[in-house]
């Protein structure tokens, strides 16, 4: 069938189209220098129109596009538009039969995957709105009219809703798992631990994401969510104990944590390593050769004679590397240096070997050659830094040949050798589940390492604790962006928090998060206390008045109580504690610096040493440019990592909190402290 224009009304048109002809399933609209095919399942709407004289007719498409053909005689329109709707019509009937079956198959699907009690991933609704993606293109309507179909529209609606809100409703699915997960198992997270799980430690360890990372604020009861999770893994049956890989950052945590598990999930076949552990493992397992520790790894004393040896050695052969040092040392460093052979200088020796100690260990985390260290540095101190580590290279030679000496390994060297034995598939990796504790310190070096092991397996799942306030140790190479950008670096994934502490009052609690938490890069978390304090809770005191506190003290904490006292360096034990054995003899008293103090609690602490200065705290930025180059770049806000150290310092109290400041140079952290409401007084 075919309509065309009136030959006046294609002269007075002047349109490109001037006739339509029905297709099978379809139209085809023409003129005498275009032509349109337009098949049914492209086709939206037609809409027939009178105008003075002839008829309209108006075929929509998608995009807005309208297609019209004008100047063709009224009532040969309104009959080639009948008998076209008709056409249509019973074409998109069939058409909505076949579309309804399709909707229906996929919400089939659908129910399918998530009727089941397990935990619905992120990465299950990717792959379920790709399928359904996939299967809505192949319909053979045009989306725009599904909801024009009574045995469409609601299952259209559904699928929708699929695509456009698919993370709500995984949301909604997980709850509801949770849910029943936490009533069926109440026995379990009841019994787990030597007290019951709170509710954000229960939904933690029952979340099942493939990538998840759970803040576990000071006193959160962390450890006890990685023996739980670990627990419930063995319980739900989704992991045996070998495919469970427990992972800390020190031997004596390790150990702790391997005490834990024998005691609350009842098997020694979970065994909990360090990264260096694991290293070791996967290299005995896939290498061709067992690799051994290196004695100096373990011994600070002999560790320190060679990169001291080694640096004299350079400094009495060479005048020029002499000079460079003394250069560095003084105008770097700012340190006094000896005239003359300075290198021969005892003081000044003892005083340099950590420094060397660090520099080359960053050095050899980093891995690559000196070029490639270079390359890599910012290009401010790149001119610099190529200068310093000119005068490092001896040393790294002396340490390696010392290596190599041996037939040994450092530690730096297993975690390389590990991550290679992976990407070469030598070793293939029996882990389902990753469980990582204290997860702010970890390094890029490390972070490789997981990355290594899920490439090997990548259905393996990485279950992080950890607490981005209490990241205190980027001076050895921990990057907190690993833990605040976490989903960047690990792949999308799940953030939850254990918002209950079971250390200190709220008191202390209000005033460490609101000072941590003046930093907007640290993550905002909950974190509630259990027990009341008042304004009495932490008190500013000056630092003359150490003795009066412990006087004080020694009337009513008991012997049981444990005080801590605490300093930013070794060195501001203060003497006062060298009489404490007599004048406060049922004082338990220890002191430790605050990085020592990670993981501690104590009844009463007490914080030294808050005053201005180049020896003050915050201690002023004293990094040489081998640290501004080799260590992960510092936040762009003031004092951030002091800022977490005296965090780390208040929140190891259960009651109460001295800080001691200096009255003549306060740190500028006591004015903050006063502005957030905590007491100065003058006497304890």
């Amino acid at each position: 069938m075919e309509l065309k224009a009136t030959s006046l009304g294609k002269h007075l048109a002047q349109h490109p189209y001037n006739r339509v002809r029905l297709l099978t399933a379809g139209i085809e609209v023409s003129g005498d220098r275009h032509e349109y095919l337009i098949p049914f399942n492209q086709l939206l709407a037609i809409n027939c129109k009178r105008g003075l004289v002839w008829g309209e007719l108006e075929f929509v498409l998608p995009g807005d596009k309208v297609v019209r053909l004008h100047g063709t005689e009224w009532g040969d329109t309104q009959r080639f538009y009948h008998h076209l709707s008709l056409n249509w019509q019973r074409w998109s009937e069939e058409m909505s039969i076949i579309s309804a079956s399709v909707l229906q198959e996929q919400l089939d699907a659908i129910s399918h995957l998530t009727s089941g009690e397990r935990w619905f991933k992120r990465e299950d609704v990717e792959q379920l709105q790709a399928r359904l993606r996939e299967a809505l293109i192949a319909l053979p309507l045009p989306h725009q009219r599904m909801t024009s179909f009574d045995n469409c529209r609601e299952n259209w609606l559904l699928c929708q809703s699929w695509l456009a809100e698919g993370e709500k409703r995984r949301d909604e699915i997980n709850a509801r798992f949770t849910d029943v997960m936490l009533e069926r198992y109440a026995d379990f997270f009841r019994d787990v631990e030597s007290s019951p799980l709170n509710p954000s430690q229960a939904r933690a360890v029952v979340n099942g994401e493939t990538t998840l990372l759970v803040l576990a604020g000071a006193g959160s009861g962390k450890t006890s969510v990685l023996v739980a999770r670990a627990g419930w893994l063995l319980a739900r049956g989704e992991a045996s104990a070998e495919q469970i890989l427990l992972l800390a950052f020190g031997r004596q945590a390790a150990q702790e944590m391997d005490q834990r598990v024998e005691e609350r999930l009842h098997t020694t076949e979970m065994t909990a390593r360090t990264f260096h552990a694991l290293a070791l493992h996967i290299i005995q397992q896939g290498g061709r050769k067992v690799p051994v520790v290196s004695e100096l790894e373990s011994d600070t004393s002999a560790r320190h004679r060679l990169l001291i040896e080694a640096w004299r050695q350079q400094c009495r052969e060479k005048k020029a590397q002499a000079k460079g040092w003394r250069q560095w040392l003084e105008e770097e460093l700012l340190w006094t240096i000896p005239e003359g052979d300075f290198w021969q200088d005892e003081k000044l020796a003892r005083r340099l070997a950590p420094r060397l100690e660090r520099w080359l260990g960053l050095m050899r985390m980093h891995g690559g050659s000196q070029a490639g260290m270079i390359a890599s540095c910012p290009e401010a101190c790149r001119d610099n830094f190529q200068k310093r580590i000119k005068l490092m290279s001896p040393i790294l030679k002396a340490w390696k040949s010392a290596l190599k000496a041996q037939d040994a390994v450092d530690f730096s060297g297993l975690i390389h050798q590990a991550v290679n034995v992976l990407d070469k598939g030598r070793f293939v990796s029996p882990w389902k589940h990753i469980l990582v504790d204290e997860f702010q310190d970890i390094s890029p070096q490390r972070a490789a390492l997981l990355a290594a092991l899920r490439r090997q397996n990548t259905h393996t799942t990485l279950f992080a604790v950890g607490d981005d306030w209490q990241a205190i140790y980027r001076f050895s190479g921990a990057e907190l962006g690993l833990t605040t950008s976490f989903s960047h670096h690990f792949g999308a994934g799940d953030l939850c928090a254990l918002d209950t502490t079971y250390r200190f009052n709220d008191r202390i609690g209000d005033i460490a998060n609101r000072f941590i938490q003046q930093n907007p890069q640290q993550l905002a978390k909950p974190l509630n206390s259990l027990t009341r304090g008042d304004k009495k809770s932490l008190l500013l005191l000056p630092e003359d008045q150490l003795d009066a506190l412990l006087d004080k003290l020694s009337g009513f904490a008991t012997s049981q109580q444990r005080i801590l006292v605490l300093g930013r360096y070794h060195y501001l034990r203060p003497s006062a504690l060298e009489k404490a054995s007599t004048r406060w003899p049922k004082l338990n008293i220890d002191f430790m610096t605050i990085h020592a103090s990670k993981g501690q609690q104590a009844d009463y602490v007490i914080i030294l040493g808050l005053r201005d200065g180049k020896e003050g705290f915050p201690a002023p930025a004293r990094e040489s440019v081998i640290e501004q180059a080799l260590l992960p770049q510092p936040e762009d806000y003031p004092n951030a990592e002091e800022r977490r150290l005296l965090y780390v310092a208040l929140t190891r109290a259960r009651h109460r909190v001295w800080l001691l400041y200096d009255k003549e140079a306060p740190s500028v952290f006591v004015d903050e402290l006063e502005h957030l409401g905590v007491p100065a007084v003058r006497k304890p």
